[in-house]
Order: structure tokens, then sequence, then C-alpha cells
């Protein structure tokens, strides 16, 4: 897979913005990117994927599912799960030095946990968490352009935020499932920006860098939207979120 990379002045970025044929819209400035770890095989779960589906509603907010895999002995094999997703949120978990691995759950910008079906508490979180320095303070913006994908990271207006990790999901709108055994057995629950693939495009360093990601290293089935975010850590040790973006590709 190829992403190429470039870290530039401002300058650089608008010559590339310049010659752009496309240009999809983007969420401006949102102020959370809110994570749900969810599962088909958890009963407790449906409630928690509604609201995630309204959050994804709000300009705001960008809002993901992210499937788990460790309830597939349950009965039901999650059809949209990922072993990588249930390893970030265990990730989550170290870093906060607790044991707090459940569904649903939302992560709030890196930081926060909360049950999922408790909008009040995604709300609260939301709000609290955005008072820490750097959190959701670096622009991040993404372009499409035939069939390349155009990420530009603004410089750090903040001296303590001067690294983090770039990484683009592939991102499924809305999926309906048909759930057959288990929990949620004859039930049809959709699912909203499902995230079906990660990749890091690169490190960020503190000043303005962008990057070109071809369509071609996300696309796959039921594909039709991608999020850019900017982290602080690593996959292993995730921190607070800096900076995301979202765009629909059709």
């Amino acid at each position: 897979m190829m992403v190429y990379n470039r870290i530039s002045r401002w300058s650089g970025a608008l010559s590339v913005c310049a010659i752009v044929a496309v240009i999809r819209p983007a969420h401006a400035d949102p102020r959370a990117v809110v994570e749900l770890f969810t599962s088909q095989g958890c009963s407790s779960c449906p409630p928690a994927d509604k609201i995630l589906g309204e959050l994804s509603k709000d300009p705001s907010v960008i809002a993901l599912s992210m499937p788990i895999d460790y309830w597939d002995y349950l009965g039901w094999k999650d059809t949209l799960a990922d072993s990588r997703f249930s390893a970030r949120q265990k990730a989550y978990s170290h870093m906060r030095g607790d044991r707090d691995v459940y569904t649903p759950q939302v992560i709030v910008n890196g930081s926060a946990h909360v049950i999922g079906s408790d909008r009040d508490s995604i709300e609260g979180a939301i709000k609290d968490t955005i008072k820490a320095d750097g959190v959701m303070s670096v622009p991040v913006t993404m372009t499409l352009s035939g069939k390349q994908i155009n990420v530009s990271v603004a410089a750090s207006k903040a001296p303590m935020i001067a690294h983090g990790e770039v990484w683009i999901c592939s991102v499924s709108k809305a999926v309906p499932i048909s759930i057959g055994r288990g929990e949620n057995r004859g039930r049809e629950i959709t699912y909203y920006n499902v995230v079906r693939n990660l990749l890091k495009v690169g490190d960020w360093n503190g000043s303005s860098g962008s990057w070109t990601v071809p369509i071609e290293n996300i696309s796959r089935d039921g594909v039709d939207a991608a999020v850019v975010y900017v982290q602080d850590g690593n996959r292993e040790k995730p921190g607070p979120m800096l900076g995301a973006a979202y765009t629909p590709l059709r």
C-alpha cells in the first residue's frame, strides 16, 4: 500500500488545493471524535448503536462504530467485527490504567469513556474533554481529487502539542444487519459509520504536513466515506485526539 508524504509550508498545500478537480465537503472544526465499541452479540448495544446514528448527523461530531470480536463465542459471530478494534479498546484501557473494557463503550476524544447508551454522559464527556490543552485543536482537512485523497494537517498553535500519528479510516455510513442467533437473534439493526479499515498515513511533527492516499488503499465493498484523525501517542498507547476530518466518497 502506498501513501505519499509531503511535509511542507502552507504554500505547498495551497498549490495542491488549486489543482483539485473535485472537492467534497468535510466536517469543519469538529469538537469531538466519538468511538463506539459495539457488538452484534450484545443485547445492551442496540440503544447505543441508535445513539451513534444520531450523533453521526451532527456536523460537529465525528462518530465511528468499531465492532469488537470478543463476544463471538456467545453464539453469533459479528459480521463487522475486527480484532484490531478489540485491541484498540484494550489499549485505551491500559492507558487509563483500569480494566474497563465492555460493550457498549464510547471513547470520547481518545480519553474519557462512558456507557454508549447514555447520551447525556457522552455529551458531558465531549464538553469535559475539549477543555484539555490541545484536544481537537489542530485543523485537519481532506479533499478528494480523482483517485486520491489529499490530507492536510495544520501546524500546532500550542508548543506542548508537537507530535502525533495520522490515520485514515474507510467508513460505511449505514449497514443493516439481520442477526440470526445470540442475544439479538431475530432483529435487524443498522450500524452507522462503521470503520471497515484503518491505515496509518504518517507521523505529524507539529509542523504543517500533507499526504496523498490512493483511494484503492482504503476502498472495499460498501465503503462510502473516509475519516482522518490525528492522535497523540501510537497504536499501542493511544492518547488524546488532536484533530479530525470527515468526507463522503460518493
